[in-house]
């Protein structure tokens, strides 16, 4: 069996590939937490009133960052270490998407040019991150142990969406359409490289932890090729679109508490 549900059925019945899973989801979520920190911290004067909504989309990341690892907590089980080809943020940062951690770190107040960058490479990685929540949902949303988060998670994912788009498209009618676009085409082509590696790394991991065949694998992976030939044809499109979403404002407010994951 090559579906989707099949597969992550299978990582989820094995402790150690559940383990891998929820470590890598845990990683890349709280590094999105303390990034989306930073920036908050260093939003310029001029705007002040964005940076409530960057603090509570990094409160969210850090909450979905806490909530993998009390899944594997309730298992019994503890994070392992993030393997480097499968760290998702990491390889973006290398690849030049977003702003560099180096200046996050230093305390100088953002650009609005910086603060542009920020959202079209959430505006990308957010599109990813929604749609594989998207699918987790469909497959899952009613199981006992990952049901609740999968369905919370999602949630969240699609207000970060909705977000950018609307914080995008308010920058765009001031002016800086034309960044914007260059910047989101450039974040989306990437980020779909970033994404095939990643695949393709968690993947030969998830492999030898499942004991699976070579022909089993050899078809996964052509699975994961032809994802990507796809979307660097045409798929990529999806990512640089903006609409203003229907849900105004959604990151307007405190974040969404998840105590049961505490």
């Amino acid at each position: 069996m090559l579906s989707a549900k099949s597969l992550f059925q299978e990582i989820l019945d094995h402790d150690e590939s559940f383990r891998l899973f929820c470590s890598i989801a845990a990683g890349g979520e709280s590094q999105g937490g303390w990034e989306n920190g930073r920036i908050a911290a260093l939003v310029p004067h001029g705007e002040r009133a964005l940076a409530p909504k960057i603090a509570r989309h990094g409160a969210d990341e850090d909450k979905h960052g806490r909530i993998f690892t009390a899944l594997l907590h309730r298992r019994g089980l503890t994070p392992v270490a993030v393997p480097p080809e499968t760290d998702y943020t990491m390889l973006l940062e290398r690849h030049g998407i977003g702003l560099a951690h180096d200046r996050l770190r230093r305390d100088e107040p953002l650009t609005e040019r910086d603060l542009i960058v920020y959202l079209a490479h959430s505006r990308v990685t957010e599109q990813r991150a929604a749609e594989q929540m998207e699918l987790l949902l469909r497959l899952f949303a009613d199981h006992p142990e990952v049901g609740r988060a999968v369905r919370m998670i999602s949630d969240d994912e699609g207000r970060h969406l909705a977000y950018t788009h609307e914080e995008l498209l308010r920058f765009a009618a001031a002016g800086h359409g034309r960044l914007i676009q260059r910047t989101l085409r450039e974040c989306a082509l990437a980020e779909i490289r970033v994404h095939r590696d990643v695949s393709l790394a968690v993947m030969a991991r998830m492999a030898r932890i499942l004991g699976w065949s070579r022909v089993r694998y050899a078809l996964l992976a052509g699975g994961v090729h032809a994802v990507y030939a796809y979307e660097r044809l045409v798929g990529w499109r999806r990512m640089v679109t903006l609409r203003m979403p229907e849900r105004r404002d959604p990151l307007g407010g405190p974040a969404t508490p998840a105590h049961e994951f505490a």
